[in-house]
């Protein structure tokens, strides 16, 4: 009998001492990359309350030209977020009544909710300190209409919207988005 045939060899699975290293410098450049992001988390939050509004102004938009009907962007008066609905020439000049108002259908809105087209930043973690700070369109309105052409309107829809800003806040983060006058083009300005 070969007296090798007796050894039996085990085999240990360890890193070395260099995988190791490799895996903290690994973690240490994310952690480094990813601490600065941590703090500018307001301004992470408005950014993106800034792109979904600019998103549904947008879809607001092009849902009244494609259906050849009113749409209206109601914003909230405690600045907390803002609604899409339906409105005809004969409630055009009525006041927001949430409680009648036709909300246009979002297909990918809250059950809760009925599928109503709301958007309401108290709801939603990532919007934590948003607030739509300030609204004035069309000489003073908290809402903006758009037409079957996807212009902007007031008066009744015969006279074509003068545009106007809107305010978005976070914190020390303050975004202005300017509706053009007639067209609706939306420009955002970051402001100091």
């Amino acid at each position: 009998m070969n007296a090798r045939l007796g050894h039996r060899r085990t085999v240990t699975c360890a890193y070395t001492l260099i995988e190791l290293l490799i895996v903290i410098a690994v973690l240490g450049i994310a952690g480094a990359l990813l601490i600065p992001h941590l703090a500018y988390k307001d301004s992470l939050a408005s950014q993106a309350a800034v792109r979904l509004l600019i998103s549904d102004l947008s879809f607001a938009q092009s849902d009244a030209l494609a259906n050849q009907e009113f749409r209206r962007v109601y914003f909230y008066p405690d600045g907390t977020g803002y609604c899409i609905v339906r409105v005809t020439e004969a409630n055009f000049g009525l006041p927001f009544d949430p409680n009648t108002a036709d909300y246009i259908d979002d297909p990918l809105g809250v059950v809760g909710e009925a599928g109503r087209y709301i958007v309401d930043f108290t709801t939603k973690n990532r919007f934590d300190n948003v607030s739509i700070s300030a609204v004035s369109i069309d000489g003073g309105n908290p809402y903006v209409t758009y037409d079957a052409l996807g212009g902007t309107v007031m008066t009744g829809g015969a006279a074509p919207g003068t545009g106007g800003p809107i305010y978005v806040q976070a914190a020390d983060n303050l975004y202005r988005i300017d509706i053009a006058p007639f067209v609706g083009k939306l420009t955002v300005t970051k402001m100091p």
